[in-house]
């Protein structure tokens, strides 16, 4: 029978290695800001009036369209804090 042995691979100590990788965490205090475009619409007490108002609209709803700037906001400080560097 013949033998199917990989034949020896010399070690090249002049290759260099890759750099060892650190493990990822996803935890960071910054994550805690994705929170607040999720409460703050909930907290319906702010917004539940007719007055005042913007442009003829009743707060509720003028308050309800500035919950979506809040959210980008957020995510973009959190997105801008939280990335990899390099």
């Amino acid at each position: 029978m013949v033998s199917k042995e990989e034949p020896d691979k010399p070690d090249k100590p002049d290759e260099p290695q890759p750099p060892a990788r650190a493990p990822r965490s996803d935890r960071s205090a910054w994550n805690w800001l994705l929170v607040v475009p999720v409460i703050v619409p909930l907290l319906t007490f702010f917004y539940n009036s007719d007055s005042p108002r913007l442009a003829g609209f009743p707060a509720f709803y003028w308050m309800q369209i500035l919950f979506i700037p809040l959210g980008v906001a957020c995510t973009v400080i959190v997105y801008r804090m939280t990335r990899k560097r390099g």
